[in-house]
């Protein structure tokens, strides 16, 4: 019965090894990268843009500047 064991393991590969697990490294390091920037871009660059627009979607430059020259922040000789 032991024998029966001992013959159905497959061999251990002895040879290139370590290009084998670089490949497959290699190939889920790429994948989790390309994923990480496309989260990136979708979770962070494009709510930031959203956020650009819907702020100066409403707003007035000039109605700032008389806002802040009558707090008096503006000094001019």
């Amino acid at each position: 019965m032991s024998s029966e064991v001992a013959t159905k393991l497959e061999k251990p590969q002895l040879r290139r090894l370590l290009e084998s697990q670089i490949k497959k490294n290699l190939a889920i390091s790429i994948g989790l990268a390309i994923l990480g920037g496309v989260a990136f871009q979708h979770f962070v660059c494009d709510a930031r843009k959203q956020r650009y627009a819907d702020f100066y979607k409403n707003y007035d430059a000039e109605k700032e500047f008389q806002r802040m020259k009558a707090a008096g922040l503006f000094q001019s000789g």
